[in-house]
This record gives structure tokens, C-alpha cells and sequence, in this order.
């Protein structure tokens, strides 16, 4: 894991005091709220519904021990006992006092943690795949390539201001677990013909009002030129990006104005003409890099089966939360935030701590934050599963649901967002409620859902095999259904299927399009293999009979 050098720890903690001050000058009111906000926005700090909401930073979804376990201090001590994993691998805190989050950014710099650039137009944190460096399919480790995105973004003097907002996503494996393809820039890792390693690269992927497939505009990128691809990406988006409609302002609408032939032609020429000047990548550059992420010291040891004379429940949750790891005698433990009744992504203090601990003890003092909303222990010896599974049962965080409906996305929506146009929280849980029966939720197998409570699409429902958008109705809560949406190598939109439904109506309309599937299904066929090869029709038809309230 990336370590901070002197110069990065100066760095942050300046930047904290510069905050502070900031923070202490609005507060006495020598600076209005229109001179605060993009000054607090650059250190992840927005005004939502009921009060300021944090958004703190783990680059690639990375967290130490201590690290984890000093969030866990702050949402206690500065919070409401809790903090919320989104789907960009960050943590939320969503009641802190405005004139405490310099303290708050205080101490996340004594564990090498901060808010920058978690909100405003500029470069987000950056993201990769939660099985980075244990992937069995993978190509090489994203993980050292996102540090070095990482670090070049931060406070780049040409692009702090950009039009809008611009997130970065890299994969090392075909299963694209890091949604790359509806992110503003998407890198594939790829490996040549004579062993080169390099990028594939897809620009203007989103969500949001008008979802989009990124286009591939480069079928390899040479590992040294990416920093100089990337400055010339960000150069003519900067260049011709629209900033007079917030609308119209990210760069999927850019791409889809110029067409992407024009769009690569553009960054092309802006990349050759800059190649003299633009930072090359040197082999010692990405092998220091690549120094912070070596594989942990290991055992010899040999794959075991240990599920003989177990109890059921652990069995269920072997199979649904745990995954098979690249160095034998290893697994990958999914830490489910998704138990029935609980906010889906949430974490309580307790919980963060005791998840801190079981690191130390079984997976060399590291968490991983997952797309899903979920943690990962990614390096346990199978022998201890077993210790691992008690001690998770024990704190509320061994659901084994990880991959089924239940494992569902969803946006804070009403509940805390100002943007939000409807809940998310209360229709989760109605759906847990329905689908409670661990037999008939395994039976149904892999079924994403994804909701959002606005078109901004923070919980990723265009991509859900099931997607939920919570739309306004004169004051009232009703939801959009779309179905088909993917994101995992084979990546599409969803499709509306009708008419929205009454809050009350998403559980119940859900178990008939369940029901349709179970129907239709051919022997083991997934859910959205059995939508794609008969169509949306018989689900379309079957969500909405007996259903007169739909609008």
C-alpha cells in the first residue's frame, strides 16, 4: 500500500490548515457562501438536506488498519455513530458540524487520509477493481497505475477547474468489477504482442440524465506515454467542454457532439504535439510504484476444503461471501454492509473497529472498499475462514448475500441528499423484507439492483440488471423500473419498462418480474441471460399485471 514521504504529509496537513482558515472566515462572515463553496467543495465538503456531509478519500478503495479504525473514531466523536461506503470506493460522514471538519481533516492526516478532490469539477479519486493484485484473470495490478493518476491529478494546475466533474477508472481483468466503461476516462490494461504492458482507453462513459457506453478511442496506449494521453485528453475537453449548462458540461456530451472519430483525432494531434513537454513514464518510475504494492508474504500452503461437517448457515456464506484467490490456500472474504434491515453501505463504529481487528489478525492489516458497497479481506488462509465467519456473524456482518438481490446499491436519496427527488433507504428495505427467505433468494441466483434517488445516478441503476430511479410526481415518490443494465465486461443500459410505481408498489412489483424469470429460466441461466434471450416483453408484461396504480 502507497505510503506518504515527507512532502506528501506537508502537503496535506498545509492544505488542512489552509482549510481551516478558510472555514474559520466564512464563519465569521468574511466569506459569503458563493466564495466558500468551491473552496469547501475541493475538500469534499457538501451542504446537503439536514447538514454537511464529508466525502473522505480511499484511492482505489485501500485502507489500513489504523486507517479504518480512525474513521471509525471520527464517526463516533464527530458523527452520528456511523459512516457510508459508496459506490467510488470513499466514505461518507453525513452529520459532521461545519466548524468541526478542520479537526476532522486534522486527524485524517495523522493516518495519511484526506477529503481532496472528493467533490468539485476536477479529477475525483480514482478508482480499480476490489480483487486488484489477487484477480486470477488479471493482466497486471491496476492499483500502482492509480496511485501514479493519482498523484499527477492532484492540484494539477490545468485541470483544478475543470467543466465539470471527471472520475478515472482502471481494470487489470476482463470482468470489469471497477464499471469502467461509464467513467469519464476508462483504462483497460493490455498486454501487446511482444509482452508491453499498455491501456486501452475509453472517454465520455456516464450516467447520470444521459447515460453512456465510453468510446474506445485507443486500442493501446504504451504504458510510458500515460500521463501525456491523459493531459491531452483533459487539454481539449478543457479546451472545448461546456461550462454555460451544468447539463451539457461532462465530457460524454462532448464526446457525443464532436463524434468520437473527431474526439480521438483531437486528443491524438494534442498528444503529438505535446509529446516533447508531456511527463513519460520510465520503467524506475513504475517499478518504484509498483515497490508500494507487492504481494504480501504468503504461505506455501495447498487449496483445503473446509466445508466438510459444517453448520449450513457457514456453508451458505463460504459459497456467496467468500471468492477463490490467485495464490492457493488463500480466499477473498466478502464483509457484507448488506444485512436485511440495515442501510445498504453503512458501517457503524463498532463494526469498522472489529473489521480493523479481524484484518490485523487474518488478512495482513488490510481492507479493501468495494463498487458495491461492501468491504473485502482479501488475503485469508482458507483454515481461517471458519474464526473469520464467527467473528463477522458477531457483528452484523455476515449476511451471505453477497451477489444476490439483496446485495443491492442504493444512494443515501432523501433521506440526506438535497439532489434527491425521492427515498431509497425505506424501498431497500421493503425489498429485504420480500426476498427474506434465504432459499428462494438463493434460488434466484445473480441479480443486480441498483438504486438511485435522482438522475444523478449515484447508485449506478442504469447498470443494474434491475435498476430503480426515484422520480417527483406533484410532491409525490414514485419509481422508474428499467431492466438489461450492465456492468461487468459485457456493459449496457437499461431499458424503462413502463410506467412508474407507487413506493408502496417496488417490492411487490419486483417479485412478479422475479416470478417471470423463474418461469422463463433455462436450467441454471442467470437472470439477465434469460432477459437478454427472451426479451423485455414478458417481464414488461408481467411487472405490471394486477397493477392498476402505475403512473
Amino acid at each position: 500500500m502507497y505510503r506518504y514521504d515527507e512532502l506528501d504529509q506537508a502537503f496535506v496537513e498545509e492544505r488542512v490548515a489552509e482549510f481551516r482558515d478558510q472555514t474559520r472566515r466564512h464563519l465569521a462572515g468574511e466569506l459569503s457562501e458563493d466564495e466558500f463553496r468551491p473552496l469547501r467543495l475541493r475538500n469534499g465538503l457538501y451542504l446537503q438536506r439536514h447538514a454537511p456531509m464529508l466525502r473522505i478519500a480511499i484511492p482505489y478503495g485501500l485502507l489500513r488498519a489504523a486507517q479504518l479504525r480512525k474513521l471509525a473514531d471520527l464517526a463516533r466523536r464527530y458523527d452520528r455513530g456511523y459512516g457510508h461506503f459508496t459506490t467510488r470506493q470513499n466514505l461518507q460522514l453525513n452529520w459532521p458540524a461545519l466548524a468541526a471538519v478542520p479537526d476532522i481533516l486534522a486527524e485524517l492526516a495523522t493516518v495519511q487520509m484526506h477529503a481532496i478532490q472528493t467533490s468539485g469539477n476536477c479529477v475525483r479519486n480514482v478508482t480499480a477493481d476490489h480483487m486488484a493484485g489477487i484477480a486470477r484473470d488479471e493482466i497486471d495490478d491496476p492499483r500502482p497505475y492509480c496511485e501514479i493518476v493519482r498523484q499527477w491529478a492532484t492540484l494539477h494546475p490545468e485541470f483544478t477547474y475543470l467543466p465539470r466533474k471527471f472520475k478515472i477508472a482502471i481494470t487489470g481483468s476482463a470482468e470489469d468489477r471497477a464499471a469502467s466503461e461509464v467513467h469519464d476516462i476508462g483504462l483497460h490494461l493490455r498486454r501487446a504482442a511482444d509482452g508491453a504492458l499498455g491501456f486501452a482507453v475509453r472517454v465520455g462513459g456516464g450516467l447520470g440524465r444521459a447515460p453512456v457506453i465510453g468510446a474506445l478511442i485507443r486500442e493501446f496506449l504504451p504504458l510510458a506515454d500515460l500521463l501525456g494521453y491523459l493531459e491531452a485528453i483533459l487539454r481539449v475537453y478543457n479546451r472545448y467542454g461546456r461550462r454555460d449548462n451544468i447539463h451539457k458540461a461532462r465530457i460524454k456530451v462532448l464526446v457525443k457532439t464532436l463524434g468520437a472519430a473527431r474526439f480521438r483525432e483531437e486528443v491524438e494531434t494534442e498528444w503529438l504535439a505535446g509529446r516533447g513537454s508531456a511527463p513519460l513514464l520510465t520503467a524506475a518510475d513504475v517499478e518504484r510504484m509498483r515497490g508500494f504494492f507487492r504481494p504480501q508474504p504468503y504461505e506455501a500452503l495447498c487449496d483445503q476444503d473446509v466445508t466438510a461437517g459444517r453448520e449450513p448457515r457457514f456453508l451458505a456464506w463460504y459459497r456467496y461471501n467468500t471468492r477463490a484467490h490467485r495464490v492457493p490456500g488463500y480466499r477473498a472474504v466478502f464483509v457484507s454492509l448488506k444485512a436485511h434491515g440495515a442501510v445498504p453501505g453503512d458501517a457503524t463504529s463498532e463494526q469498522m473497529e472489529a473489521i480493523a481487528d479481524l484484518a490485523e489478525r487474518v488478512s495482513f492489516g488490510l481492507i479493501r472498499a468495494t463498487h458495491n458497497q461492501n468491504l473485502m479481506l482479501a488475503d485469508v488462509r482458507q483454515d481461517r475462514l471458519y474464526e473469520v465467519w464467527r467473528a463477522l456473524e458477531a457483528h452484523g456482518l455476515a449476511m451471505a448475500n453477497i451477489g444476490t438481490l439483496t446485495d443491492l446499491i442504493a444512494c443515501p436519496g432523501l433521506d440526506f441528499c438535497s439532489l434527491a427527488n425521492a427515498g431509497t433507504l425505506g424501498v431497500a428495505h421493503d425489498i429485504q423484507r420480500h426476498f427474506d427467505d434465504l432459499d428462494y433468494l438463493y434460488d434466484l441466483g445473480n441479480i443486480e439492483i441498483k438504486m438511485s434517488g435522482c438522475m444523478n445516478a449515484c447508485g449506478h441503476h442504469h447498470v443494474g440488471h434491475i435498476g430503480i430511479l426515484g422520480v417527483d410526481k406533484h410532491g409525490e415518490e414514485w419509481y422508474q423500473i428499467s431492466l438489461g443494465g450492465s456492468a461487468n465486461g459485457f456493459t449496457a443500459l437499461g431499458e424503462v419498462i413502463g410506467p412508474s410505481v407507487a413506493k408502496h408498489e417496488v417490492a411487490p412489483t419486483l417479485v412478479r418480474i422475479v416470478e417471470v424469470y423463474r418461469a422463463l429460466r433455462a436450467e441454471d441461466e442467470p437472470f439477465i441471460d434469460t432477459l437478454r434471450r427472451v426479451g423485455l416483453e414478458p417481464f414488461r408484461t408481467g411487472a405490471y399485471a394486477l397493477h392498476p396504480q402505475a403512473a
